[in-house]
């Protein structure tokens, strides 16, 4: 299942992060942003415990949240999306999942990979940037289960139908929480009307 992000904040601030104009400075800031409103949503169902806390006045009964989270960026762009979560979430723990492409298979090969052991029992967020093909989104999940994680969502920025069923069909049972589900993709696996390749906007080492 996917789910757009329709706040207006968001909206708004994705219309600054498409602009061909936004310098890499402004592109990370608004990533840290928008990441950060994407996770409030992502984070609703999350498992809490009932408590009473004391304040100046009286006793009050609260909720406080009663799981591990686990954030695991997918390499390199998903760094860039890191910091709007430990901002919203600071005791959140971080795994690392790196993957690139096979160029003779097109199947996406691990080359990093360290999970802490909170996966287990805990709620992992997979963070990247851009759910284009899906292809490695599947493998991060892939992963992440094989090392015993059992509660998963994805949150990205932008997406496109392909990406979406791609891991709806590998990974039904893991929600997806976007800013927006864009049109395709183009013949050179970029999400049209997208943001361009969000690595290089994030880091600025395009040309």
């Amino acid at each position: 299942m996917a789910e757009r992000i329709d706040h207006p904040c968001v909206q708004h601030k994705l219309a600054i992060i498409r602009d061909t104009e936004t310098g890499h400075k402004r592109f990370r800031e608004l990533a840290t942003e928008i990441t950060m409103f994407i996770c409030y949503e992502a984070l609703k169902n999350v498992r809490t415990k009932q408590v009473t806390v004391q304040t100046p006045l009286a006793e009050a009964p609260c909720r406080k949240i009663d799981t591990d989270l686990v954030v695991v960026p997918i390499l390199r762009a998903g760094i860039g999306m890191l910091d709007g979560i430990l901002e919203l979430v600071p005791t959140a723990r971080v795994g690392f999942v790196g993957l690139y492409r096979d160029e003779t298979t097109k199947q996406p090969v691990t080359y990093y990979e360290r999970f802490p052991p909170q996966i287990r029992g805990g709620t992992c967020i997979v963070i990247d940037p851009m759910l284009a093909t899906g292809g490695s989104t599947v493998a991060a999940i892939d992963r992440l289960k094989e090392g015993g994680a059992d509660s998963i969502v994805v949150v990205c920025i932008v997406t496109c139908p392909e990406g979406i069923e791609r891991v709806e069909a590998a990974h039904p049972d893991v929600t997806i929480y976007a800013a927006a589900i864009d049109e395709r993709l183009d013949d050179n696996k970029y999400i049209v009307p997208g943001l361009g390749d969000a690595g290089d906007r994030l880091f600025g080492t395009s040309h």
